[in-house]
């Protein structure tokens, strides 16, 4: 009966899917996708910006330590450079660009600039040895402001690991951004991509020999992006780096099995913190078409699979009424978007392998074509065929959120305003209920709550704010379903 359920739900799925293709317009969700990373960036902005209400800021970043950290990207709505879910944002960038960058077209040399503004900075932050930037800026004090990036006069502390304070879980992910955009430059800037692969091992080295929690290290992180495990971020990037050596430096690949039963219970998580079905998803690619042996990374993958389907009567998410996946915490689109890219990616292996996903339950399975159709109802979902009608992405579509938790967005640009508006001043501003001035074209927020609701206001943080961690994946979600 629940095969056949499974079947019928699938059945239904397509159908909507192809009715919601024939309005959604994929490509152009595409653009401004990647035009948002434009309107997070730090630093002096290039002649190429597109959203123009955003200009050069935190142009001394680096200087309480003698050193160069301009650049990178603000995570948020807020002005702090935080290393970790920065880095796991260029992974995933790079990731979007190494499985679908054929499929997207024109964008393609905007995506390629979005990787580069992560890995170029990630350079500057380990460019010393035996020490990694994990941070810049103090998250207390500006959260305690409401101020454009322009204007910013908080501190910009930058916070630096070393080996009496070491931090494996945000050196790791940088390791892995590293080596995955040292893969997206291979066939275009050789040079480039060899001191990408090169720093991402030496990073690697630097995080797995001084072990330890950076949250322990960089006591600001917490509340905003503390970790509890490192192990996976270690796994995580010696998966990278093995793909980027193209399978051949064994160093990395026997980390990777030895250390993937130490990474914990999380086979069905994925995001800035958690690294674990990511792990075996990048990783089933080199094993899976081995029909003879058992592997764990694809029985993982194969049990997260099974943990998202509608029928599975172990599931890891649930879904509201509209169709919506959900874990757990705020900002739930995370967990849609990044989800979404594990299944699309999966299901281009498995399809590249002739095989399809087998539950536990004998009477629940998945073919590829049901996890894209299942990827595409939650894509289609965001882009506005929900119960409200609304995207979630801001500038797509006639009916998206107006009031965004955003400091760039809500202020009035320099251009309109050029005097200085001071810390406290503000939140004057954050207050109006009127749509915020500026907008931050293709940005995802945290999305509705479970029961389709959503309440558009800069109050409402955890439904409201977009992050850079949310779009990355959807960056590639949406380029698979430009050219499906």
């Amino acid at each position: 009966m629940a095969k056949l359920s499974l079947i019928m739900t699938t059945t239904v799925l397509v159908m909507v899917a192809m009715a919601n293709a024939a309005s959604l317009n994929y490509k152009e969700a595409l653009t401004k996708s990647i035009m948002f990373f434009e309107g997070q960036r730090s630093g002096k902005l290039p002649p190429s910006q597109r959203i123009t209400w955003r200009k050069d800021s935190a142009l001394n970043d680096g200087s309480d330590l003698n050193i160069d950290m301009v650049g990178g990207y603000y995570d948020a709505g807020d002005n702090v450079k935080f290393h970790f879910p920065m880095a796991f944002t260029t992974t995933m960038l790079a990731w979007s660009v190494i499985e679908f960058g054929g499929k997207m077209d024109s964008d393609l040399q905007h995506a390629l600039e979005a990787v580069r503004w992560g890995s170029d900075y990630f350079l500057k932050a380990t460019n010393k040895e035996d020490s990694i930037v994990a941070q810049v800026g103090e998250s207390k004090v500006d959260h305690g402001c409401w101020e454009r990036p322009e204007d910013m006069d908080t501190s910009r502390t930058t916070f630096v690991l070393s080996k009496e304070k070491p931090g494996s879980d945000v050196s790791g992910e940088i390791a892995a951004a590293l080596a995955a955009s040292s893969i997206v430059f291979l066939n275009t800037d050789a040079t480039y991509s060899k001191q990408l692969l090169d720093r991402a091992k030496k990073v690697f080295d630097f995080a797995n020999k001084y072990r330890g929690k950076y949250s322990d290290s960089v006591g600001d992180a917490c509340p905003f992006y503390c970790d509890d495990n490192y192990m996976d971020e270690l796994v995580w990037a010696a998966a990278w780096v093995y793909k980027a050596t193209k399978q051949t430096d064994n160093y990395y690949g026997d980390f990777v099995q030895q250390n993937i039963q130490s990474i914990g219970y999380g086979f069905a998580e994925f995001g800035w913190a958690n690294k674990d079905a990511g792990i075996n998803v990048l990783v089933s690619q080199w094993v899976i078409k081995d029909k003879s042996k058992s592997s764990p990374f694809v029985d993982s993958a194969n049990r997260f699979i099974c943990s998202l389907l509608p029928q599975s009567k172990q599931k890891s998410v649930w879904y509201s009424k509209g169709g919506l996946m959900f874990k757990p915490g705020g900002s739930n689109l995370q967990h849609a978007t990044s989800i979404s890219f594990l299944m699309i990616v999966y299901a281009s292996y498995l399809r590249s392998a002739g095989q399809q996903v087998n539950c536990e339950d004998k009477s629940v399975s998945a073919t590829p074509d049901q996890l894209i159709t299942l990827a595409r109802s939650q894509t289609d979902y965001i882009l506005g065929q929900n119960p409200l009608g609304m995207s979630y992405m801001v500038g797509y579509g006639n009916k998206f959120p107006q009031k965004i938790h955003h400091r760039g967005s809500t202020l009035p640009s320099l251009s309109i305003h050029p005097q200085k508006i001071e810390c406290g001043e503000g939140y004057n501003y954050f207050k109006l209920t009127t749509p915020n001035p500026n907008i931050l074209t293709g940005s995802v927020v945290g999305g509705p709550a479970d029961d389709d609701s959503f309440l558009d206001s800069q109050y409402n943080i955890s439904q409201s704010e977009p992050t850079t961690y949310i779009n990355a994946p959807f960056v590639g979600v949406l380029a698979y379903f430009n050219k499906p």
